[in-house]
């Protein structure tokens, strides 16, 4: 029995010159990145494998080319909507849409958001947050983490590798900082 992998990613941009720019991607032209994004995903997806993508899939392209790419795209993949998720994106065959949802994964409990946040549910209980559009600008603390391409050499990462990168952070989440300053003991949170 194969074992199945699940990863995150966000923010492909797909067919948008202008984040070769914005972004400093290595990238001629959007022809060229989005070849590249497809390559870099593919060669750690397989077709049994499950994706969660956090948002902003497409930015200029035409509904058949999204189309085009997603067909391309190994795995299961389930979006969490991001700000330029417009209906060409919208309606390709995700196996679902959110705009924020909670997973387990190997017995962690996620929360995805294409944004950021500063508190989460279960955030006292060591849930982590995974989130992209900051582009790699957003630092991440010891629970939350930019799951974009740009953070992650455009490739989708596992939960392994988050928490690998999790466990070099000494920042902690905002609620739990702030719970600790002001002398709390037990913080559930709100």
């Amino acid at each position: 029995m194969t074992k199945t992998n699940t990863y995150f990613t966000a923010d492909l941009h797909l067919g948008h010159a202008g984040v070769i720019r914005m972004c400093r991607r290595p990238f001629a032209d959007a022809a060229e990145m989005d070849e590249h994004l497809v390559h870099a995903w593919n060669s750690r997806v397989r077709p049994v494998d499950t994706v969660w993508f956090l948002g902003d899939f497409a930015m200029g392209s035409s509904p058949e080319r999204c189309r085009e790419l997603f067909a391309r795209l190994n795995g299961t993949k389930h979006l969490v909507r991001g700000n330029h998720d417009r209906q060409r994106v919208l309606d390709l065959p995700w196996a679902s849409q959110h705009d924020l949802t909670q997973i387990t994964v190997d017995g962690v409990r996620l929360v995805l958001c294409h944004y950021a946040l500063r508190s989460w549910n279960q955030v006292w209980r060591g849930s982590l947050h995974l989130f992209g559009h900051t582009h790699a600008t957003l630092p991440p603390t010891r629970q939350s983490c930019d799951v974009g391409v740009d953070a992650w050499a455009f490739r989708p990462v596992t939960l392994a590798e988050i928490q690998e990168r999790l466990a070099t952070v000494e920042e902690e989440p905002e609620e739990i900082r702030r719970a600790r300053e002001q002398g709390e003991e037990d913080g559930d949170g709100a």
